[in-house]
């Protein structure tokens, strides 16, 4: 499989502030998907679950109690606040290069003429260690880089602990998906920033998808409205700012390995009008080319194994799904 990349985008945080925002290339315009019909305030939510309270998990809740340290997570978010308050030819010394995703810019850019996220990011591998390329880790502020590393440690130690009850709520040993994950699996991190757009309800964030990897712990970084998670009935819900929790959205591999009993989650980025939102994902997946296949074993009433086995490639830091016929 060849690597990976993204084509070189234009900064849609200096094309704001050259512009004022008053002008959307159309490019960005996608006002169909935008659109789409969204849950009334009050009428639905995602729920928040105490870790301490070792109460069910599902497909997608906001997590309070984690165990990350509040300094940890107050640092994280100043970092991210100060790259993106750099001048635009300073964070440009970060930017992705030819045959990367890593680095500063936009991911999944592969025509000239696709329609384009409302957003620019910074896309890293943080764990283990050894897969970091710290050529695209800013060193500017000059506390960013130690502060990611000790929050993206922490945030895996959570995400471990989640798998573990997940596996435990399912009859499962609580070790199984780590048995899977030899190595201790891999994390990365996509950090965001979406400018405000006078014409907000034309533009899209971040695309509606759901993540290959098996959990994903999203941090707001500010009290900026605009994570929706999709419901059944096809409306999206509103995810509230909740100051130090995280957004825990279950992924596609999750679902193999559950054989459907756990769900991932469809879920986009819409932008506000007047303010800009930050945030940080952090995604955990397997290890590179570990089979990804149910972990249940299917008795007589039991479920069907809805999924076949998997393997886990990657492309220039980027987990993908690949079915055994496709690497023949």
């Amino acid at each position: 499989m060849h690597d990976m990349e993204s084509l070189p985008v234009p900064s849609v945080q200096a094309m704001v502030a050259a512009t004022g925002g008053a002008h959307v290339p159309p490019r960005y315009l996608r006002p169909e998907v935008a659109a789409d019909a969204v849950a009334s305030e009050g009428e639905a939510a995602i729920p928040i679950i105490d870790f301490e309270s070792k109460s069910g998990v599902v497909s997608a809740l906001q997590l309070i109690n984690h165990g990350v340290p509040d300094d940890v997570i107050q640092g994280m978010k100043a970092n991210i606040e100060a790259f993106f308050g750099l001048p635009a030819e300073t964070k440009q010394q970060f930017a992705q290069e030819r045959g990367q995703l890593e680095g500063y810019g936009q991911l999944f850019v592969v025509s000239e003429d696709q329609k384009l996220d409302w957003a620019d990011i910074l896309y890293l591998n943080t764990q283990p260690p050894e897969h970091r390329n710290t050529r695209f880790w800013p060193d500017k502020p000059d506390t960013l880089r130690s502060t990611l590393d000790a929050y993206s440690a922490a945030v895996k130690t959570v995400a471990d602990r989640l798998l573990a009850i997940m596996s435990s709520n399912l009859g499962l040993p609580p070790e199984v998906v780590a048995s899977r994950c030899s190595g201790g699996g891999m994390q990365s991190v996509r950090i965001n920033y979406y400018p405000p757009c006078a014409e907000a309800d034309k533009v899209v964030g971040f695309s509606p998808h759901s993540d290959a990897d098996l959990l994903t712990l999203v941090l707001q970084v500010n009290q900026v409205q605009g994570l929706q998670v999709k419901r059944q009935d096809g409306t999206w819900v509103p995810v509230r700012p909740l100051d130090g929790a995280f957004v825990v959205n279950v992924g596609d591999i999750l679902q193999i390995f559950t054989n459907g009993r756990y769900r991932s989650i469809e879920h986009r980025a819409v932008i506000n009008a007047e303010s800009a939102r930050l945030s940080v994902a952090a995604f955990h997946s397997p290890n590179i080319h570990a089979t990804i296949g149910p972990l249940l074993t299917v008795t007589d009433g039991g479920p069907p194994e809805l999924h076949e086995a998997l393997l886990l490639c990657q492309a220039g830091g980027q987990e993908l799904l690949a079915t055994d016929e496709a690497r023949s």
